[in-house]
């Protein structure tokens, strides 16, 4: 029997750093106001001619490939999670296929927001459980700054989110005390319009018109109050569901890296579930929410500082648009 262990990790940020008090200049917000709201004390916008979705991507790779003592030639599938790919059409799986000497393999870009990382982990997870593929590279890349007004009728969205990548790299393995346990997708998509970006879409017989932008129509929006109401509840709950899934319960967790949404949502994560802060990690103060690349770049930080051990019980979880929410267990 096979099962996906992670390998390798690597992540990638644009070195454009800009602070609560650099927006202080361009709408009516303070640091003080955008903490208090969020935990977020600056984010990563790129650089338009050197960074993009798909070449961010790229480099977050490179060093997940590195870490796992691979080559992309080795590898056998990419899964790219975004909501920010660079063309509406193709995916962006196909740009990071070309840009790295990977062989003609297989691209699948999944779009499930904040939750995208953990479903292409699933995805992922089965592919090789099936003894269909071997090695099987997971990418989550956001560039949001450009969709963003840094102005003041668009500063309960701007404030929050950041550019950036994350990648794992998964190895099938026929040992079953190191290895992803279970994942859990969740939707619930009758509350689909308190989070979106509407237009352009296609429900529409016009797609673009010449008042869009001066409208508005063109930015994403947000039902906060409501959003924050149900990542509150399904964060510890689907986090529950997979320790239970899988006959654990909370104090047997190592590690928890959810989503980076929005501090006071980790905190009171911390808060339900009991959680001391060496077991949960949170790096929005530093790059804001980076949507679909936010898990990974934490659990590469984890790595990095020496907080994933061998043997420990590692969750990833995610809650955003949709709405949609998931979750995903590890023995490390």
């Amino acid at each position: 029997m096979y099962y996906s262990k992670i390998t390798g990790l690597g992540y990638y940020v644009p070195e454009n750093v800009v602070t609560n008090f650099d927006l202080e200049k361009l709408m009516d917000t303070s640091n003080e106001w955008i903490i208090e709201r969020s935990g977020i004390q600056e984010r990563r916008f790129f650089t338009e001619g050197k960074d993009a979705t798909a070449t961010m991507a790229a480099e977050a790779s490179k060093m997940a490939l590195q870490k796992a003592g691979l080559q992309a030639q080795d590898i056998d599938l990419i899964v790219f999670a975004t909501l920010s790919p660079d063309y509406n059409f193709p995916g962006s799986g196909v740009l990071l296929q070309r840009m790295l000497p990977f062989r003609e393999i297989g691209a699948i870009d999944v779009r499930a927001q904040c939750s995208g990382f953990i479903y292409g982990l699933s995805i992922a997870d089965q592919y090789i459980k099936t003894g269909m593929y071997k090695n099987v590279l997971v990418v989550g890349s956001e560039i949001q700054s450009n969709v963003l007004e840094l102005s003041t009728r668009n500063r309960n969205f701007a404030v929050l989110f950041g550019d950036g990548a994350g990648a794992v790299v998964l190895q099938a393995t026929t040992n079953p005390q190191h290895r992803i346990l279970s994942t859990h997708l969740h939707y619930q998509g009758q509350y689909a319009e308190d989070l979106m970006l509407e237009h352009p879409g296609s429900r529409l017989k016009q797609r673009i018109w010449a008042s869009m932008v001066e409208e508005g129509k063109h930015l994403p929006v947000m039902q906060g109050q409501a959003v924050f109401k149900h990542a509150v509840v399904r964060f510890p709950e689907v986090i529950r569901e997979a320790l239970q899934a899988n006959g654990y319960t909370e104090t047997d967790l190592d590690l928890v890296v959810p989503h980076q949404a929005n501090l006071r949502i980790t905190k009171y994560i911390q808060q339900v579930m009991n959680l001391p802060d060496e077991k949960i990690v949170s790096n929005i103060q530093k790059y804001g929410n980076t949507t679909a690349a936010s898990i990974p770049i934490a659990l590469c930080e984890a790595y990095e500082q020496g907080r994933l051990k061998v043997g420990h019980l590692v969750c990833l979880a995610a809650f955003g648009s949709g709405f949609t929410w998931a979750s995903v267990l590890i023995r490390w």
